[in-house]
């Protein structure tokens, strides 16, 4: 096989398999190559790869060695993306009755949900994550695109139990926002006990949701280790209840008698404390 056809097989490889640990010997064997040759490949795959700002090869040299891909959007693909994804936002004929906002067209999108995905993603490819965990129904796209740069499994929480999931763990709720009791249901099966997993949601106000996730999630012995939601609402009449997040964007004031609305980059260059 010549140089330039590995080079595009080993690249799909990557893409398709984030964070998989792969020893050397697997791609001489695949592409009849030396392991030497097949080191060279991956010094300029890698090299692509960090100068289109969208990861790195981590290699592992002994015995055991071997490669993987890490997904991590630059920062300023990122702030590139969340800028337009602001202005897109700012458009009055977003605006809904009571002030809500229209962000369907964007849950929808292939390619925005696999952007979003991949910059929650890259913020928390440190964090040694399990599972993501999101609650239906608006979230499971994100989810599932933060799960695949991530390579892990997603598991939906949801405000009925399904028959077809057997016996599931419910807990009540008090909403951070409407103050009214919810109920949330995870099936026993559906998650290991002490899983370490990522919580994923599309918007948040007063963090209600967030904080019931949480309650159900202790039900299992599971560990938070990262919150990311694509939207916040910054509204001074509701308190926030959730310390720790990620957001993308942060909705200032939806104006409903200007008929204006205000967007900005959420937190996600700095924690901070809601």
């Amino acid at each position: 096989m010549k140089r330039s056809n590995r080079l595009i097989a080993l690249t799909n490889h990557f893409l398709d398999n984030p964070r998989e640990h792969i020893q050397l010997p697997y791609f001489s064997n695949k592409f009849s190559a030396s392991k030497s040759s097949i080191s060279e490949d991956l010094d300029i795959v890698d090299e692509m790869f960090q100068h289109e700002g969208i990861g790195h090869l981590e290699r592992v040299y002994g015995a055991s060695g071997g490669v993987k891909y890490i997904p991590n959007y630059s920062e300023k693909n990122a702030q590139a993306f969340i800028d337009a994804l602001c202005n897109m936002l700012e458009d009055p004929l977003r605006i809904l009755p009571g002030g809500y906002l229209y962000m369907s067209d964007i849950l929808g999108d292939p390619h925005m949900v696999k952007q979003i995905g991949r910059i929650f993603a890259s913020k928390f490819s440190d964090l040694n994550i399990d599972i993501v965990v999101t609650v239906a129904t608006k979230g499971i796209p994100l989810a599932y695109a933060v799960a695949t740069h991530l390579n892990v499994p997603v598991v939906i929480v949801r405000r009925d139990p399904k028959v077809t999931e057997g016996s599931s763990v419910s807990i009540n709720y008090v909403s951070g926002s409407s103050k009214k009791i919810q109920t949330m249901v995870l099936p026993k099966r559906s998650l290991p006990d002490g899983s370490n997993v990522c919580i994923i949601d599309d918007f948040m106000k007063a963090g209600g949701t967030i904080t019931g996730m949480r309650s159900l999630l202790a039900e299992f012995q599971a560990n938070v280790q990262a919150v990311g939601v694509l939207a916040e609402a910054d509204d001074e009449e509701d308190e926030r209840v959730v310390d720790e997040y990620v957001s993308l964007l942060k909705i200032t004031d939806v104006d409903i008698k200007k008929n204006c609305i205000h967007v900005q980059p959420g937190n996600i260059w700095g924690p901070r404390k809601g």
